[in-house]
């Protein structure tokens, strides 16, 4: 296959011209495939791009993060409100509640009372 040779006291390996155009070949293949991924990946940045520029106006990082910021933001406010009217309904029916017991109460009382 391939002779050793000694060149500046270090050992190489000499290929015959079938081993170097093998190891091209695949050196090319994987060229090749490493193109194929970056163009993919390349459009599907573009793709995402687009949808960003549609949804949202933009498909500038900084300006989508706040963006985002601004919308997390916005739920946490949302989130807060419908926690605080929940515990207000909850408070009112309590007392509905209370004024409805007490009231049923006060009717047994004075029917028991009347017997």
């Amino acid at each position: 296959m391939g002779e050793k040779s000694s060149k500046s006291g270090n050992q190489i390996v000499e290929q015959s011209i079938e081993d170097l155009q093998r190891r091209y070949q695949k050196l090319h293949t994987k060229k090749i495939q490493a193109e194929t991924q970056r163009d993919g990946a390349k459009n599907r940045l573009d793709d995402l791009k687009q949808q960003a520029r549609d949804k949202y106006g933009t498909d500038d990082l900084a300006e989508l993060q706040r963006k985002l910021d601004e919308i997390i933001a916005e739920n946490a406010r949302k989130r807060t409100k419908y926690q605080d009217d929940l515990d207000k309904i909850e408070k009112e029916l309590a007392a509905v509640e209370a004024k409805f017991a007490e009231t049923s109460s006060i009717q047994a009382n004075s029917v028991t009372a009347r017997r």
